[in-house]
């Protein structure tokens, strides 16, 4: 199963998310991604991700986490055992996110939300320090990316597995173009060439 991890204000509507769902659903394996909307809670985001793996077993289980849905996704793999594949992911979301706490709407519709001053101590409870197993990281970033610094994300994944997009942005524009390779080590073989 693939479960992905979605950024901060993002949705399931997203570029990346549905570049996925579209390939999955291609293969006839539609049913073996998941791409729910997450909370604004960090604490309940993991608890519906946790709930959403379910007794998957860690090989069997993939995560994709792009931005905030990278952070989450390092810690769960952390936590459960499996595979994950980073998307520009944030390093430090408890920094850089304070200067978003109050009501702000999400990118794919307007509905608004609020984000608490609560949930910055949420995502520090979610900090992984250091990554245990490089070989179950499969880290994509881009050094135009005009949110995070991809050299953070770099050095916070090291002997992990490394694509770096010379320029592109933050939400990889030309995702369409990795997304063979990040099924591919998902585990699940395209058959189109790399």
């Amino acid at each position: 199963m693939i479960l992905y991890l979605h950024g901060f204000r993002s949705s399931p509507q997203s570029f990346k998310a549905r570049i996925l769902a579209q390939r999955m659903e291609a293969l006839g394996r539609a049913s073996e991604y998941r791409c729910p909307q997450l909370p604004a809670s960090p604490r309940e985001a993991i608890a519906q991700a946790r709930e959403i793996a379910g007794n998957v077993k860690p090989e069997e289980l993939s995560l994709i986490g792009s931005s905030l849905g990278g952070y989450y996704a390092t810690h769960l793999a952390e936590a459960l055992g499996c595979r994950a594949v980073l998307l520009n992911p944030a390093v430090q979301p408890p920094r850089d996110l304070e200067k978003y706490v109050g009501v702000t709407t999400a990118y794919h519709s307007e509905e608004r939300f609020e984000f608490k001053h609560e949930y910055i101590d949420e995502l520090k409870s979610l900090a992984v320090h250091r990554i245990s197993l490089p070989q179950r990281y499969f880290l994509i970033a881009a050094t135009g990316d005009e949110v995070l610094d991809w050299q953070e994300m770099v050095a916070h994944y090291p002997g992990a597995r490394h694509v770096v997009i010379n320029g592109s942005d933050h939400g990889i524009s030309e995702f369409d173009a990795y997304a063979d390779r990040v099924l591919q080590f998902c585990g699940i073989e395209s058959g189109s060439p790399q």
